[in-house]
């Protein structure tokens, strides 16, 4: 019987054993706990539900997970300003803008991704869907049967194969250069995840959930730490690839689904 260390409580004098069931149990719980609507009034989540045809999702989705990192209200904030400064229909502006609607995206900053970032990605996105038939259609290309990051390693290429400036590289994550990844395989949970909850969207029907990664970040590391999970001490590939083998015990199909757990625990629970 496999067993796992779970501390409930920084007050208790140690931590209790958990078996392997007891901790899916545990986790299962939490899951249904947090995937539910009330997750997306704190998290950027809520910018794509803003629109319902598939492209604006996709577009709205994947640059608000691109400011993803700092104060969550921020982000927000944020995001919904690109958003405004699309006229709020991103895919249209993506696909017709002219160099002078760019413009007006000098003025955007959020913490290191600034106007010249964002008017690099609107380009990227407009290369994307013209010359490669759209996010899902890149991002589906290279999956492999349990793991996205050769896709999102592909993906970061043919995003940057049209001119761009050197320093927007890095907004996009490499998991072949032992990136977690956090903010793409948090974009890819949100596009491929089906949960009937409100939350994710399950839209990209070419890519199983069983495929996706866990988005890891301090909060949701610290916790798989204290339940057993992951045993590395850094927030990078590697670690991901540990936490997803053992998130994939609890669950082949859906392992992506306790990223819920595990960030509610976190920033919720101060577990």
């Amino acid at each position: 019987m496999v067993l796992f260390l779970i501390k409930f409580s920084t007050s208790l004098p140690s931590a209790p054993i958990m078996t392997k069931s007891e901790l899916k149990d545990f986790l299962d719980e939490k899951v249904l706990q947090y995937n539910t609507f009330d997750f997306l009034e704190s998290d950027p989540v809520q910018i794509p539900h803003l629109f319902s045809q598939k492209e604006d999702i996709e577009i709205a989705g994947f640059l608000s997970a691109t400011i993803a990192w700092g104060n969550r209200t921020m982000i927000i904030k944020n995001s919904h300003r690109m958003m405004d400064l699309m006229g709020n229909a991103p895919y249209d502006f993506v696909m017709s803008h002219s160099e002078n609607d760019l413009e007006r995206m000098e003025s955007f900053v959020h913490r290191t991704f600034n106007g010249g970032d964002l008017s690099s990605f609107i380009r990227s996105l407009k290369h994307i869907y013209t010359n490669h038939g759209g996010l899902e259609a890149v991002f589906s290309k290279h999956q492999e049967a349990h793991s996205m990051q050769k896709s999102i390693h592909e993906f970061k290429k043919i995003f940057f194969e049209i001119p761009h400036q050197y320093r927007t590289q890095k907004h996009i994550s490499d998991p072949l250069n032992n990136s977690a990844a956090k903010r793409i395989n948090m974009y890819l949970r949100w596009m491929i995840r089906q949960d009937n909850k409100g939350v994710d969207f399950g839209i990209w029907k070419t890519i199983s959930t069983a495929s996706l990664s866990c988005p890891l970040d301090v909060h949701s590391g610290n916790v798989a730490r204290k339940l057993g999970l992951l045993t590395r001490k850094q927030n990078d590939g590697k670690a991901v690839a540990e936490l997803d083998s053992q998130l994939r015990k609890l669950d082949s199909i859906d392992p992506v689904k306790y990223d819920f757990a595990l960030f509610g625990l976190g920033v919720f629970e101060g577990f």
